[in-house]
């Protein structure tokens, strides 16, 4: 992909630079039969689905994605929805906090690592922008990712496809919009919120799923610089 050239790379992370070893449902439910639930990963991935859609951006002070958001998703699925007691929610809370902190968790993909090895070579500044929780930065960190900053939408408040994320991006990087180019894997999130603030932004579609004439990548050994 022919591109003009950048003097800063925003990135998502999820998805894009890296994404669980096991699906992320298959690790709930996991935690809920060890615990005696019979919930298979189908299931569980429903009712992940059903409670994320049923939470708020915010309540009682908890951003999306932050602790104490996701302390209330995980009361809504495994004790709500799948009756197990309030006093091995505890439990639960701290195997799943401790397992999403854990880089062992995630896998980079190569293509990732040689995007950040392309962009430094060509002297651009990197960021990290990704609706993830604060354990963004130390999964950066653990994973040996070579950037320069790293926004998570727990810690800003700010979430894709807001602006506020964006320019704050840039902030940190230190470049205008029409220097900066921004990859992710999300239409909505992370191509229409990139070029609303005039940001130059590139879909990645892994799985070839984009509709017919959208214009996307299926790796990113395909983005230009």
């Amino acid at each position: 992909m022919q591109a003009a050239t950048a003097k800063a790379l925003l990135v998502d992370f999820g998805g894009t630079l890296a994404t669980e070893r096991r699906p992320r449902a298959a690790i709930y439910a996991d935690a809920a039969r060890s615990r005696g639930v019979d919930v298979d990963d189908a299931r569980m991935t429903g009712r992940m689905a059903s409670a994320h859609d049923s939470l708020p951006r915010e309540a009682a002070g908890a951003f999306r994605y932050g602790r104490a958001w996701f302390e209330g998703f995980m009361r809504t699925i495994f004790t709500d929805e799948l009756g197990l007691s309030s006093a091995s929610l505890p439990g639960v809370e701290d195997e799943l906090f401790t397992r999403f902190a854990d880089a062992r968790t995630f896998h980079v993909f190569p293509d990732a690592r040689e995007l950040l090895a392309r962009a430094r070579a060509a002297g651009l500044s990197i960021a990290v922008v990704s609706n993830w929780s604060e354990a963004l930065e130390g999964l950066v960190r653990d994973l040996d990712l070579d950037v320069d900053a790293v926004l998570s939408s727990a810690v800003l408040r700010s979430e894709k496809p807001e602006a506020e994320i964006f320019q704050r991006a840039l902030e940190e990087v230190g470049a205008a919009p029409e220097e900066a180019v921004h990859v992710g894997d999300s239409p909505r999130n992370d191509v229409e919120g990139a070029r609303a603030v005039g940001i130059r932004a590139v879909l990645l579609d892994r799985a070839g799923r984009a509709p017919r004439g959208t214009a996307a990548v299926r790796s990113l050994a395909e983005v230009g610089l």
